[in-house]
């Protein structure tokens, strides 16, 4: 069970996979409190065909249409020597926080984003300006890819490729083997150049919110 001000769905959400220890729809209910006590949606992280999916259904909850990013996400793997190319430097400068997480950083950000022993926050900058950057953070052998993010005015020009291409270097060093990340079914520009780095598609999940709220 997870609350961080409403910074991002995963880290306000409860992960719905193994026994709950108790009845689903009294699950629902626990979830519901600690939404409540932490001010933010209940909300269910689901995976597509898990063995829980239904019983959250069948409990009156529904698929959360109208989550900012999006319905549905993928969950994409692949292996980082396929794709590695350099390595990144850690920077976590004013301007990558700018361009990731907006211009008001709140103390909920800078926990999500920056909470574990092995971060590394990449950037690609120009005239003092942070115009790429993303997020990376090794666990064991896996290094979890998030916050990838290219200012409008540079995009296309390969700059998120070599940016996850330095990542996958500077994971390598950290002992990692494996690339993890979460996409959007629709955007379907990331979901293609995480294809052709060597990524596939391991699962996806959706959050469930009550029916009536």
């Amino acid at each position: 069970m997870r609350a961080a001000a409403g910074f991002t769905g995963r880290a306000n959400s409860t992960l719905t996979c193994g026994d709950p220890g108790l009845p689903i729809p009294g699950a629902l209910t626990v979830i519901e409190g600690f939404a409540r006590e932490h001010g933010i949606k209940p909300t269910a992280h689901v995976v597509n065909g898990s063995v829980h999916e239904q019983a959250i259904a069948a409990s009156g909850w529904r698929v959360d249409l109208d989550h900012p990013g999006g319905a549905e996400s993928q969950v994409m793997t692949g292996p980082l020597e396929k794709f590695a190319d350099g390595v990144a430097e850690n920077r976590d400068l004013p301007g990558w926080w700018e361009l990731t997480a907006g211009s008001e950083v709140s103390s909920a950000q800078r926990h999500v984003l920056g909470s574990g022993g092995n971060v590394c926050f990449a950037s690609i900058i120009e005239n003092d300006t942070v115009i790429a950057a993303v997020r990376g953070a090794v666990v064991e052998d896996l290094l979890h890819v998030a916050r990838l993010a290219v200012r409008p005015s540079h995009r296309r020009q390969g700059l998120a490729r070599r940016l996850m291409g330095e990542l996958a270097g500077w994971g390598l060093e950290q002992g990692a083997t494996t690339c993890v990340l979460q996409v959007a079914e629709h955007n379907e520009p990331a979901i293609r150049l995480y294809e052709e780095l060597g990524c596939t598609e391991h699962h996806r999940y959706r959050y469930w919110i009550p029916a009536v709220s």
